[in-house]
């Protein structure tokens, strides 16, 4: 039987998405808080975090190499210091990247994903071909996208897929 071993994935927490910020979302401020707290929990539960960062892919309106919009924000990397940090250009977070690679030593079948856009790159990480040999659950209340109308059409819809909860 195996055994239970879930991983946190937090997809894309950077400065770009808060006030000031290139292209803000809506509530990302307590969308932080409630990540900040899973990530606590993890860590007291000896799960994995596992950080995505996207840098885009030549010129873009945000997430440029090397600017701090691109950035994570501060408060996620006090909060998981030790955490890998896995670069995407994709809206997948498996895509061309070594999200696959880092998983693999950890023993790791279940993904449990929170971030940034809930209609954009957790959906698409959530369904990607990648994530098929996972058990995926999308914590619904630690996403965030660009209105409170999109936030919750992207959950109401990736439901059909995938598992949404409120926690670790």
């Amino acid at each position: 039987m195996n055994q239970h071993r879930p991983a946190l994935i937090v997809i894309d927490i950077q400065n770009d998405y808060f006030p000031g910020g290139n292209f803000p979302l809506w509530e990302p401020d307590a969308t932080l808080a409630r990540i900040e707290q899973l990530i606590l929990q993890a860590n007291r539960q000896d799960m994995p975090v596992i950080l995505v960062q996207h840098i885009a892919a030549g010129t873009a309106p945000f997430f440029n190499a090397d600017t701090q919009g691109a950035a994570i924000h501060p408060r996620i990397l006090a909060a998981a210091p030790a955490a890998p940090i896995v670069i995407k250009t994709h809206a997948d977070s498996f895509l061309d990247t070594t999200l696959a690679d880092v998983l693999k030593p950890l023993g790791v079948n279940e993904l449990l994903l929170c971030g940034m856009m809930t209609h954009n790159c957790v959906t698409h990480t959530a369904l990607s071909p990648q994530a098929g040999g996972y058990s995926i659950k999308v914590i619904g209340d630690a996403c965030t996208s660009v209105s409170q109308m999109i936030h919750l059409i992207a959950l109401k819809a990736l439901g059909d897929r995938v598992e949404i909860v409120g926690g670790i």
